[in-house]
């Protein structure tokens, strides 16, 4: 598939929102396939540098496109450790894209999604941590409902986890639509539109990657990382997502609450964002273009003084 048919989503919204300096210093958290550093990097000058991160082994490879350009760096690893590798106060602007890319979701030898059968695996990382497979092999029913419940808001959890529970000690699952069969025939009422396992395998697939505890421990450090009028831009594909940045954006901007009438100086306030403008969708056009852009909702912040 070509790199046309993998659509950044927001693509001009968001590299507009970051409001780049040309000569400035950017963070590409979710590198992907490019599509988002490709149109910052066309925006800086030869001064400017960004910086990518992914965790994928096969975003890693993509990330040779760019090997030629003394301005890009390209970081192996989750979002979660920027703090790790960027100075405090180095960052004119981060993007984050988050949860699954598209060439993710369509190699079945990935075990993302089950239109086609692969390999049950699952892992953004290949090279490390335990597959949804092995998980599922081990795991408690207790456990396994718990992730459908809190990652999926699936209401009929508690269901599918004793079927994968009964099916498991018959065979081992290892098949993505092996597990999508047993998820659906425990689903009693299904969705019009949507496969009756979709948010089982979301569930599984955001706990086996630490999906939020990886956006919840990269947040605070994105704004350490952000000089005075950094931008902070992220898009998110679903409501767990989109409700930590929301809370932590909205937090930030409030700063620390205090009872009423207890007297602080405006240094005192602890506020460290300002929030840009209000929530953007996909277009109607987008959203005919690439309909796996629907459900994006992107959100910008501003670091204050």
């Amino acid at each position: 598939m070509s790199q046309a048919e993998h659509a950044s989503v927001l693509l001009e919204e968001s590299v507009a929102a970051l409001a780049i300096k040309p000569d400035g210093i950017y963070l590409d958290g979710t590198f992907g396939r490019g599509g988002h550093s490709r149109a910052i990097l066309n925006s800086l000058s030869s001064y400017g540098r960004l910086i990518a991160f992914d965790k994928d082994p096969e975003a890693e490879s993509s990330a040779g496109q760019f090997a030629d350009d003394p301005r890009f760096e390209f970081v192996p690893a989750s979002f979660a450790g920027i703090s790790d590798r960027v100075a405090r106060a180095e960052l004119d602007g981060i993007l984050l894209d988050l949860g699954v890319s598209s060439p993710q979701l369509d190699n079945a030898a990935r075990g993302f999604g089950f239109s086609d059968d692969g390999p049950l695996d699952m892992r953004m990382d290949t090279r490390a941590g335990m597959s949804a497979a092995e998980w599922l092999a081990t795991a408690s029913e207790a456990d396994i409902a718990n992730v459908i419940k809190t990652y999926g808001e699936e209401r009929f959890a508690k269901r599918m986890a004793s079927a994968i529970v009964k099916a498991r000690a018959e065979s081992p699952i290892t098949r993505t639509k092996q597990l999508a069969t047993i998820v659906a025939e425990a689903n009693p009422k299904w969705e019009p539109n949507k496969h009756p396992a979709t948010r089982a395998f979301q569930a599984i697939r955001i706990f086996i990657n630490r999906e939020l505890e990886d956006l919840e421990a990269a947040l605070g450090q994105m704004v350490d990382a952000l000089s005075e009028g950094g931008r902070l831009v992220v898009i998110s594909f679903h409501s767990l997502e989109d409700r930590i940045v929301k809370r932590f954006m909205r937090d930030q901007a409030r700063g620390q609450q205090l009872p009423k009438y207890v007297p602080v100086t405006g240094s005192d306030t602890g506020k460290t964002l300002n929030l840009i403008g209000k929530v953007v969708k996909p277009s109607t056009s987008e959203v005919q273009r690439n309909p796996r852009s629907r459900s994006a909702i992107m959100r910008v912040a501003e670091r204050r003084a």
